[in-house]
């Protein structure tokens, strides 16, 4: 499998952050009024289900994963936990169900090029799933948000 590798890649990051915030507010547009968890819904297609972790006045930590199983805490992949920068209008992976976030994978912050390739896989990742969730037609409501208890 090719790997796509940027030669600027701290403002190719940038960009997909941003692009990231754009696409995760039109798969699920009433996210800042959720205040625990919702449930998206596409015809044919597994449910994707959004956990809010944290709300402050600029950021928000929320969690995305979909469910391939009819019991959700079975199989819940991928889980990307993700922060949205409000003022900023970035969203950045924090970790994955897969990798650990960025300080705990990485103790020396000399390692620059090692930080910025790990965080560019995760974010490049979300960037591809959210296109396949709005290609898919997922649709959150804020009433998704009491039709579904996935604790």
């Amino acid at each position: 499998m090719s790997f796509l590798n940027p030669i600027n890649k701290s403002q190719c990051l940038e960009e997909v952050c941003e692009a990231n915030f754009q696409k995760l507010f039109q798969l699920i547009p009433d996210l800042r009024i959720f205040k625990d968890k919702a449930t998206g819904i596409a015809p044919c297609n597994t449910l994707l289900y959004v956990q809010i972790i944290e709300q402050t006045a600029y950021t928000l930590t929320i969690e995305l994963s979909h469910c391939f199983s009819k019991k959700p805490d079975e199989l819940m992949v991928p889980e990307v936990r993700i922060r949205l920068y409000l003022d900023a209008q970035l969203a950045e992976v924090i970790s994955d169900h897969a990798r650990a976030s960025v300080n705990h994978v990485f103790k020396d912050f000399g390692l620059s090029r090692e930080i910025m390739n790990y965080k560019w896989r995760l974010n490049f990742f979300l960037q591809k799933w959210l296109d396949h969730c709005l290609t898919k037609g997922y649709r959150f409501t804020p009433q998704a948000e009491l039709a579904v208890d996935i604790s």
